[in-house]
């Protein structure tokens, strides 16, 4: 292959130099790791000086051109594989070791996806440095310090537009009915039956809530799936609140602090204002066929974040 590769050269250059002074070595890395694409890259530890920086201290290099010209957005649903190394070269997860591509909403996962994802087109590959502010935070239990990511991009799946926020924000609309506790609600399309869910029962829901300055921060519509939860193991504004639906029926909730997440860090502040459609309560039968998932609540992979409105 060598002799080859030279004499290639000497026709169109006319000048071969066969010492292995002269052997690209971004090359043999590439042909190792390709070789092995579970094995961590050569350049683990830290982002080499082709890398490409973000201003928020994300690294990433381009290892494979893509197909398309379309870049996810930050509500979108990709489809990717990928492997992640800590910077001492151990993998700790791999959806190629795996054989099977992993499918997520880009806000729902540690905000160095979220921000690099959105740098990418289909059919793309990129290998990403993340900073430990911009992965897991030194939070116990997932791998701490920077991370190393390749990434392939497969699929984009835009996301259902949002609902537009309410019109009254700042307080409930004036034609609200308020309950004894503050919890304020108006009905926006009439269900089509007449039972009530109890605080013990399970139940599955379209919602999107908004903060009072407007911002969305959490929506099941955007995801393209329901949630589906225990009434009892909600904030006490939904426990409350879906109580008062049936089946089909939509409502805003003007939900005070002390009902909602009262000041709890890290959680969305103030009075919330979420659109709650109830699209069925759940039979005993259906509930052991279910997993339990409140809102926000996703199974926790490698790369995912933590729920963000649990």
């Amino acid at each position: 292959m060598r002799a080859i590769t030279c004499l290639f050269f000497l026709l169109n250059l006319s000048a071969c130099d066969t010492s292995t002074d002269n052997v690209d070595e971004a090359e043999a890395t590439a042909a190792a790791e390709s070789a092995d694409p579970l094995a961590a890259p050569a350049d683990v530890a830290e982002p080499p000086k082709d890398a490409e920086f973000t201003a928020s201290g994300l690294a990433s290099k381009v290892l494979k051109a893509g197909t398309g010209k379309e870049k996810p957005g930050a509500e979108d649903k990709v489809k990717v594989h990928y492997t992640g190394w800590t910077t001492d070269g151990e993998r700790f997860d791999s959806s190629v070791e795996r054989g099977e591509p992993a499918e997520f909403p880009l806000n729902r996962v540690i905000s160095g996806w979220t921000e690099g994802l959105q740098l990418m087109v289909v059919g793309e590959k990129r290998r990403f440095w993340i900073p430990q502010d911009l992965a897991y935070k030194g939070r116990p239990g997932p791998p701490a310090g920077m991370l190393v990511f390749d990434v392939e991009l497969l699929e984009i799946e835009s996301a259902p537009e949002p609902p537009s926020a309410p019109e009254h924000l700042t307080e409930a609309d004036p034609e609200a009915t308020t309950t004894a506790t503050g919890l304020a609600s108006v009905v926006l399309a009439k269900g089509n039956g007449d039972t009530h869910p109890t605080a013990e029962d399970m139940v599955q829901v379209h919602y999107t809530g908004w903060t009072t300055d407007g911002k969305m921060f959490d929506s099941s519509v955007t995801r393209g799936a329901p949630a589906t939860f225990p009434l009892s193991g909600v904030i006490a504004g939904w426990t409350e609140g879906v109580q008062l639906m049936v089946a089909g029926e939509k409502r805003v909730f003007w939900i005070p602090e002390e009902l909602a997440y009262d000041g709890k860090p890290g959680r969305p502040q103030g009075m919330l204002i979420f659109e709650v459609e109830l699209l069925k309560i759940l039979d005993p039968s259906e509930v052991k066929k279910r997993p339990s998932r409140r809102p926000g609540k996703r199974p926790t992979k490698a790369a995912e974040g933590e729920a963000k409105t649990e």
